[in-house]
């Protein structure tokens, strides 16, 4: 009764076949399977082909699990800082660094870090007290990136940006120096552009997090605003 899938397969076999892709075509027990097929020999090229094929699936297998563990803790994290909103709007320092960073941080989720970027030393005074106070962001996690276009260079530029972010020059990436066709400055109280970045996964799901849960706040405002009288 089973001789035609018994022959199909170990046609299949000799063709370099895995046991999983076999069972997709024959209708049997991988226990009666492997009695069928212990006989059959591979050739070191089919081995070879089996064992590639073996090492791409564990690896989709692994990246797929680490994908899903990824979006789970993501929603987790998310869901924990949108009920966090309701006692820090209480703070106003916290509504106006999360309107700040929702203007001009980065809030892309491919790279999931969290960075602001601004030329205003006063923005980036207020950020960091932010960071610290609101994200308690420890000291060592703050990088520093500085980019100033050529003409503006000094020796000091990187002692003010430092006393600025209160950040030691052990955490600052080498300056982005931008070529420019100027001749002399243009504007001599220029220092370029700071850019705080802070590695933490998790801190940039977190801001995610009171970012939506204060727009739909808002959003159930404007409709009560809206009602008739």
């Amino acid at each position: 009764m089973k001789l035609k899938e018994k022959i199909k397969a170990i046609r299949l076999r000799k063709m370099g076949k895995s046991y999983g892709e076999i069972l997709k075509k024959v209708d049997v027990s991988r226990g009666t399977l492997s009695v069928w097929l212990r006989d059959i020999k591979l050739t070191s090229k089919q081995k070879e082909g089996l064992y590639k094929t073996l090492r791409r699936k564990n690896a989709y297998k692994g990246a797929k699990a680490q994908q899903e563990k990824r979006i789970k803790r993501t929603k987790q994290i998310v869901i924990e800082a949108r009920k966090e909103v309701k006692d820090l709007t209480k703070n106003p320092l916290f509504l106006a660094g999360l309107m700040l960073y929702w203007a001009e941080g980065d809030k892309s989720d491919e790279r999931e870090k969290v960075k602001f970027s601004n030329s205003d030393p006063s923005m980036i005074m207020f950020m960091m007290e932010w960071f610290r106070k609101i994200c308690k962001v420890p000291e060592n996690k703050f990088r520093i990136c500085l980019h100033i276009h050529e003409l503006h260079c000094r020796k000091d530029i990187k002692e003010y940006w430092s006393r600025i972010a209160g950040v030691p020059f052990s955490q600052f990436h080498k300056t982005q120096i931008k070529p420019t066709s100027l001749k002399q400055r243009k504007n001599k109280l220029y220092n370029g552009t700071c850019a705080v970045t802070i590695y933490d996964k998790d801190l940039f799901r977190r801001i995610k997090g009171w970012r939506l849960e204060f727009l739909k706040k808002m959003n159930i405002e404007m409709e009560e605003e809206n009602q008739p009288p």
